[in-house]
């Protein structure tokens, strides 16, 4: 079975601070969690400012279901408003391989 990762690359806007933000991305959990297809996310920050939420789906149609249905959802204008739109990346790749600990 091929999964699939969802990876949105971004900076905050400005006023944002990753301690908002990081709250703000907890309040879409529930959401995320419930999505049929749903494997793993994790939310980082490089030394650079960029941040990256990667999400892992098990198939194509899963991650753009839960793409579709995400600007809809109660929490989603405000952790959108937390985004700098300019420079925001969103792409779906197919995982090739995986290795955990």
């Amino acid at each position: 079975m091929t999964h699939v990762a969802e990876i949105v690359t971004f900076t905050l806007a400005n006023g944002t601070t990753p301690e908002e933000f990081v709250k703000l991305s907890q309040a879409s959990e529930a959401f995320v969690r419930a999505a049929p297809g749903f494997a793993h996310r994790q939310l980082s920050q490089g030394e650079d400012g960029r941040w990256t939420d990667y999400v892992i789906w098990t198939d194509m149609k899963a991650a753009q279901d839960a793409a579709a249905q995400f600007p809809q959802q109660g929490f989603a204008p405000a952790l959108i408003a937390a985004i700098n739109p300019e420079g925001m990346q969103m792409r779906h790749e197919n995982v090739l391989w995986n290795m955990t600990a």
